[in-house]
C-alpha cells in the first residue's frame, strides 16, 4: 500500500504530457553505457562542450554520432547563433555523410539572439516530427529557467536534445550529462587515419564520470574505442656506435 501511494504521489508531482519512459539509446560501448545506465537518456538535456573553440569541429562531431544513434535516418534540426555561424561556418553535406546523416533530414535554423535559439529548441522538442535537436552556441552563460524548460519540453516529447557550445561552462543547469570534448591525434602519420575524440563525461546524473578516446568508424557509422597503440619511430640499427672517453 505504501508503494502504491508513492508511486501516486509521484505521478501527480510529474508535470502533464511528460513520457514516463522515454527510452535510451545505447552509445555502442559497454563502458560508456554501463556508466551511462545503458546510454544516452532519450527525453532529456544533454550538454556537449570542446575544450576550447579551435576542438570545435570535434564536439560537433561527437554531437553528431549520437544524433545519429537516435534513429536509422533522424530527422536533425541545428540550430545555430549568428556568430556561430561566422566563426564556424554552417554544417557541410560531405561532413554529414561521413557521420552516416543524409543532408536532405537536416533543418538548419539561424537565429540572432541567444534567447531565439532558446525558443527554437523548445518549439522543436515539443514537435513530434523531429528525433533530435542540436542547439550551437558560443562562449557565455545560459539562463536556468531556459534551460529547465528545454529539459521539461525533451521529457514531454521524448526526443533527443544536444546543446552544442564552444567552451566548457560552469553555470547551472538541468541536463542529464555534460561532455568536453576535443581531437586526438590519429593512429597514423602516414594518410588520414580515423577521426579520434578525447570525450570527457563530468557531470552524470545516473551513474560515475570517466574519460575515453574514441574513433569515428566510417564503415560501420559508430564510435569505437582507440585501443591501438600509438606509432613509435623504429630504431636505427645502422647507428655507428658512440666511443665513451
Amino acid at each position: 500500500m505504501i508503494e502504491q501511494l508513492r508511486q501516486r504521489v509521484s505521478a501527480l508531482q510529474k508535470a502533464p504530457g511528460i513520457i514516463n519512459d522515454p527510452g535510451i539509446l545505447p552509445f555502442g560501448i559497454s563502458a560508456i553505457d554501463a556508466a551511462l545506465g545503458g546510454g544516452f537518456l532519450c527525453g532529456a538535456l544533454h550538454e556537449i562542450s570542446a575544450t576550447s573553440e579551435a576542438h570545435f569541429p570535434a564536439a560537433a562531431g561527437f554531437a553528431l554520432g549520437v544524433a545519429k544513434r537516435a534513429a536509422p535516418s533522424p530527422r536533425l534540426f541545428w540550430i545555430i547563433e549568428d556568430m556561430a555561424l561566422a566563426e564556424s561556418g554552417m554544417p557541410h553535406g560531405a561532413g554529414l555523410n561521413i557521420f552516416g546523416l543524409a543532408p536532405e533530414r537536416l533543418v538548419t535554423v539561424f537565429v540572432s539572439h541567444r534567447r531565439d535559439l532558446l525558443w527554437a529548441m523548445e518549439e522543436v522538442l515539443r514537435c513530434r516530427a523531429a528525433n533530435s535537436v542540436i542547439g550551437e552556441i558560443r562562449a557565455g552563460s545560459i539562463d536556468g529557467v531556459a534551460v529547465r524548460r528545454l529539459s521539461l519540453a525533451a521529457a514531454e516529447s521524448g526526443a533527443l536534445a544536444l546543446l552544442l557550445r564552444a567552451t566548457p561552462s560552469n553555470d547551472t543547469s538541468t541536463a542529464a550529462t555534460r561532455w568536453i570534448v576535443g581531437a586526438a591525434p590519429s593512429s597514423t602519420t602516414r594518410d588520414l587515419g580515423a577521426t579520434r575524440f578525447i570525450s570527457q563525461l563530468i557531470r552524470n546524473r545516473r551513474g560515475p564520470i570517466g574519460s575515453w578516446i574514441l574513433e569515428w568508424s566510417d564503415r560501420d557509422e559508430q564510435f569505437t574505442l582507440a585501443t591501438h597503440a600509438q606509432p613509435v619511430a623504429a630504431p636505427a640499427f645502422d647507428r655507428p656506435r658512440r666511443e665513451v672517453a
